[in-house]
């Protein structure tokens, strides 16, 4: 175990939750903890080598973008698969490349070209590059490699 493990406040979609994410990511239950009607009450998990605790606390808390998951993708399929499964079912879109999944949980889906575009010698393409990513909603790893490049 983690000496720093995130708990992450649910408003009685615990379960649901954590089954998205581990799928999503291949990850695994720990544990799950019923209440006496048979809801979960707090579940442990670990995905992409972090551990997670999750708590069922009722409405009182909602997350907001002060904190948010940020996935190192490859690739433009990599960006697409994990937007695509974190928007469906009531998902939403936002700018930059961030979203809010179904249980209002923000991510940020970024490729590995952003940074090397952003972080790249020619900072007039690096600035072209983000004046691309800030129209964009989902990145576009070609988007953003032909704004750097000048194209």
């Amino acid at each position: 175990m983690s000496k720093l493990t995130p708990c992450l406040w649910f408003d009685d979609r615990i379960e649901d939750a954590v089954n998205l994410y581990v799928e999503l990511f291949k990850g695994k239950i720990l544990s799950l903890n019923r209440m006496q009607d048979g809801r979960v009450f707090t579940a442990s998990f670990e995905i992409a080598g972090q551990q997670f605790q999750a708590l069922n606390g009722g409405p009182l808390y909602k997350f907001t973008e002060a904190i948010s998951w940020t996935i190192d993708c490859i690739d433009q399929a990599e960006v697409d698969f994990y937007w695509d499964a974190l928007i469906a079912d009531g998902g939403e879109e936002s700018q930059c490349g961030w979203l809010k999944d179904k249980f209002g949980m923000s991510w940020q889906v970024i490729p590995r070209a952003l940074g090397q575009c952003l972080g790249g010698s020619d900072r007039a393409g690096a600035d072209r590059a983000m004046q691309a990513m800030l129209k964009m909603r989902k990145l576009d790893v070609a988007g953003l490699e032909a704004a750097y490049a000048g194209k």
